[in-house]
C-alpha cells in the first residue's frame, strides 16, 4: 500500500517524543495501530533508541501486512554513536563514526533492525530521517538507499529533513540531484507555519515527489484545547516555543474558525485540508497531542478527527486557501536549520555555509537566501 490520505507517526501520544502526557502501553498501542480511517503508520529507529519500533511491532500483532502502509526511518547512529543530551544520536554519516565506503552496510544493517523490531519483512517507504550535509548530497548514501529497495527491503524511498524548521534549499537539491531514487518528502507545514516548507513544494511537483507534512497541528494548537495559560509538562518540547506563541497563535486560530465552520470542519481537519489543497502534498500526520488537565479532549477523539480528513480532501476553494495563508503567514519568523547565508564556520550536523553549488540551486528557484531563507528581527518572535 502506498502511503494513504492521512497517517500517525510513533511521535505521537507522548511515549517517545516529548508532548502532552505519556499514554499507557495499551492507549499507545491502540493509537498508532492502523485501521479505523488511518491505514498509514510511520515510525523512525531512532525514537526511543528501537523501543517505537518495538511498540509498533506489538502493535501490529495480527494485522494483515497487505492492509497497511507502513513508513520507516532511518539516519541517527544510536548503535555506536553516543547521544549528546538533547541533541540526540549522531547522523551515521559523522566522520568519526565512519567513512563513505561503509554507508550502505549501515544502511542495510539499521532496515533490518528497524525491520526485524517491527515484525515485518518490508518497508511500503523508507525515510532518509534528518539527514546532515552529507545526507542530502552524497551519492554513497542515496547508493546505499537504492541498495535496500533493490533488496527487497523496501518498495519505495524518501527524505524526511528536520527534525527543525529549515533545510529548504538542501532538500530541493536534494530531489533533483536524486529525482531516480526519491519518491516521498516529507516537512513540515501547516497553516500557521507556511514558510518555508511551501517553497520547496515546486520542486517536489516537478520532480515527481509526494509530500508528506508533519506538524500540521501547530503544537497542538489546531487540536483546539491549547488556550492562553495552558500548562505544559516539564519535558514538554513545546517549552522551546517563545513566549506568547499559543496567545498569538490562538488569535490566529479564531480568525481561521469561519471558515471551518462554514465547511463543517474541525480546526484539525481545516489545517489537514488547508495542506492537502498545496501542490505536491499527498499525506498529513500530525501530531496527536494527550494534553493534561479536566478540559483535555482525549486522544482517541483527535485520532477519530483525522481519519475523517481522507473524506474531506478538496472542500477548501481556491478563495479559502489564500485567506487562511494570508492569515498564517510566518515568514521571517525564526532561525532555519541547514544552509544558510547567517551561518559561518564549521558545518554542524543541523546547519552549514551556503555554498556556491546550493546557491545555484536557489538561484534555479527564484530563492533570494538573504530575503527568503532568513530571520526577520522586526517580525515578534511569538509568530514562530
Amino acid at each position: 500500500m502506498d502511503p494513504t490520505t492521512t497517517a500517525i507517526g510513533t511521535w505521537s501520544g507522548g511515549r517517545f517524543m516529548h508532548f502532552g502526557e505519556v499514554l499507557s502501553d495499551e492507549r499507545f498501542e491502540t493509537l498508532i495501530r492502523p485501521g479505523e480511517g488511518i491505514d498509514t503508520v510511520i515510525t523512525a529507529d531512532a525514537y526511543g533508541a528501537g523501543a517505537a519500533d518495538e511498540a509498533l511491532g506489538r502493535a501490529l500483532r495480527g494485522t494483515e501486512r497487505e492492509s497497511f502502509c507502513l513508513i520507516g526511518a532511518i539516519g541517527h547512529d544510536f548503535y555506536a554513536g553516543a547521544r549528546d543530551g538533547a541533541k540526540g544520536f549522531p547522523r551515521f554519516t559523522d566522520p568519526a563514526l565512519r567513512g563513505e565506503e561503509e554507508y550502505a552496510d549501515y544502511i542495510r544493517m539499521a532496515t533490518e533492525r528497524s525491520l526485524e523490531r517491527c515484525g515485518v519483512e518490508h518497508f511500503d517507504v523508507l525515510l532518509l530521517h534528518n539527514p546532515d550535509r552529507t545526507g542530502y548530497r552524497s551519492e554513497a548514501v542515496w547508493e546505499g538507499m537504492q541498495a535496500v529497495r533493490e533488496a527487497g527491503l523496501t518498495r519505495l524511498l524518501g527524505v524526511a529533513p528536520g527534525p527543525a524548521n529549515g533545510f529548504t534549499i538542501d532538500l530541493i537539491g536534494c530531489l533533483e540531484r536524486f529525482a531516480a531514487a526519491i519518491d516521498w518528502a516529507m516537512i513540515i507545514l501547516s497553516p500557521m507555519e507556511p514558510w518555508p516548507g511551501e517553497l520547496a513544494l515546486g520542486a517536489a511537483e516537478r520532480t515527481g515527489t509526494n509530500v508528506i507534512t508533519r506538524v500540521v497541528d501547530y503544537g497542538g494548537l489546531f487540536h483546539d484545547d491549547v488556550l492562553p495559560g495552558h500548562e505544559f509538562p516539564d519535558t514538554d518540547h513545546r517549552r522551546f516555543r517563545p513566549d506568547g506563541w499559543v496567545q498569538a497563535g490562538r488569535e490566529k486560530l479564531e480568525l481561521m474558525r469561519p471558515v471551518a465552520e462554514r465547511h463543517g470542519l474541525t480546526m484539525l481537519q481545516l489545517a489537514c485540508a488547508w495542506n492537502l489543497a498545496q501542490q505536491a502534498v499527498r499525506c498529513v500526520a500530525p501530531t496527536l497531542i494527550q494534553e493534561p488537565g479536566a478540559g483535555a479532549r482525549a486522544i482517541e477523539a483527535k485520532r477519530a478527527e483525522l481519519a475523517a480528513v481522507a473524506e474531506l480532501a478538496g472542500t477548501l476553494g481556491a478563495d479559502d486557501v489564500r485567506a487562511i495563508r494570508a492569515i498564517g503567514e510566518n515568514a521571517g519568523s525564526m532561525t532555519l536549520k541547514g544552509s544558510s547565508v547567517e551561518y559561518s564556520g564549521e558545518a554542524r550536523p543541523d546547519r552549514w555555509e551556503l555554498d556556491a553549488e546550493l546557491a545555484a540551486v536557489a538561484a534555479r528557484w527564484r530563492i533570494d537566501p538573504a530575503r527568503d531563507l532568513t530571520r526577520t528581527e522586526m517580525l515578534s518572535a511569538n509568530r514562530n
